[in-house]
C-alpha cells in the first residue's frame, strides 16, 4: 500500500460523522431515538436558558429540526454547526466530538467509531459567540 492510499483509508468517514451528528442532535433536541447508541451531552449557555418564557424550548426544537446544510454553513460535511431564528434573533448551535474516556480534553481520534466517541451539542444566542 502507497501512503496516499494507506491516508485515505485512515481519514474518518465524513458520511457516518455527519449521520451520527444528525441522530444524536435528534436524540438531544426532539427525543428521536437512533438505531444505534450514540453518547453525547446537550448544554444551553446561559443567556439561552435565562430568555424569555417558552424561548429556549423553542430553540432546541429548532435545532432537532433543522436540515438546511450548505457549503456556507457546513463546508467539511460534518453537520456538526448551524443558526436558526427564533423570534428574530439569531440562535447558533455547534457539535464537538471528544474521546469517550478523556474527560472532554481530548478531541476524537476516531470521530466516526460512535463506540469512542462523546458528542457534545452546544446551542447559545449568537451574541454569546
Amino acid at each position: 500500500m502507497t501512503t496516499s492510499q494507506a491516508s485515505t483509508t485512515d481519514r474518518p468517514d465524513i458520511t457516518v460523522i455527519a449521520a451520527h451528528n444528525e441522530a444524536f442532535r435528534k436524540l438531544a433536541c426532539l427525543g428521536i431515538a437512533p438505531d444505534q447508541p450514540i453518547v453525547g451531552r446537550m448544554h444551553v449557555t446561559r443567556s439561552l436558558a435565562e430568555a424569555e418564557d417558552g424561548f429556549m424550548a423553542e430553540a432546541v426544537k429548532a435545532t432537532g429540526e433543522f436540515d438546511t446544510f450548505e457549503a456556507e454553513n457546513d463546508p467539511d460535511g460534518c453537520h456538526d454547526f448551524g443558526a436558526v431564528d427564533i423570534r428574530g434573533q439569531k440562535v447558533f448551535w455547534k457539535i464537538d466530538l471528544y474521546e469517550a474516556d478523556s474527560d472532554f480534553r481530548y478531541g476524537a481520534e476516531t470521530p466516526d467509531n460512535p463506540a469512542t466517541t462523546v458528542r457534545v451539542l452546544t446551542i447559545m444566542m449568537a451574541s454569546d459567540w
